[in-house]
């Protein structure tokens, strides 16, 4: 098994979680954030699903320039979230090792921060998905709804 065919093993598997996460999320209680230099849930969901449209930028041209936009209404990301998710599954399902291993630039106002490969780009992005998962796991108790099962069963869910 090649990096790119277990990458598109790990985005199968984490993405329901994800799912499940965001679903839980209280639309009423978007701005809840745990201390003052936090960020609020909304922000959170709205990195997570820019941080989608950047990896298919890469993906499909080589190149992704991050933006500062903002956030649409929970329903609006959620809906983003999935329907990018699963679009990058099936692009880099389709992607041959030259394309998966090829550099790509990543921009911030307009200059360049990163050059690396592709793949290593998408690992790292996942990886940061994930720590920003667990963030909005913390928060939803705090926020009034319930863990859901991400790796296994929850406190709020019960054995599966």
């Amino acid at each position: 098994m090649t990096l790119r065919e277990f990458y598109i093993d790990r985005r199968r598997a984490e993405s329901p979680a994800f799912l499940r996460v965001l679903k839980e999320l209280p639309i009423d209680s978007v701005d809840y954030k745990p201390h003052e230099r936090s960020p609020t849930a909304q922000q959170i969901v709205w990195t997570l699903t820019s941080e989608l449209k950047a990896c298919l930028d890469v993906v499909t041209q080589n190149k992704a320039e991050w933006q500062s936009l903002p956030p649409p209404p929970l329903p609006e990301m959620v809906r983003l979230f999935e329907q990018r998710s699963n679009e990058l599954t099936d692009l880099v399902a389709k992607m041959d090792e030259a394309s998966w291993n090829r550099t790509a630039q990543f921009y911030y106002n307009g200059k360049v921060v990163s050059e690396q490969p592709v793949g290593q780009f998408l690992w790292f992005i996942l990886f940061d998905a994930i720590h920003h998962r667990g963030q909005l796991s913390a928060y939803l108790r705090p926020m009034g709804g319930k863990v859901p099962s991400i790796y296994g069963p929850s406190a709020d869910e019960g054995p599966a």
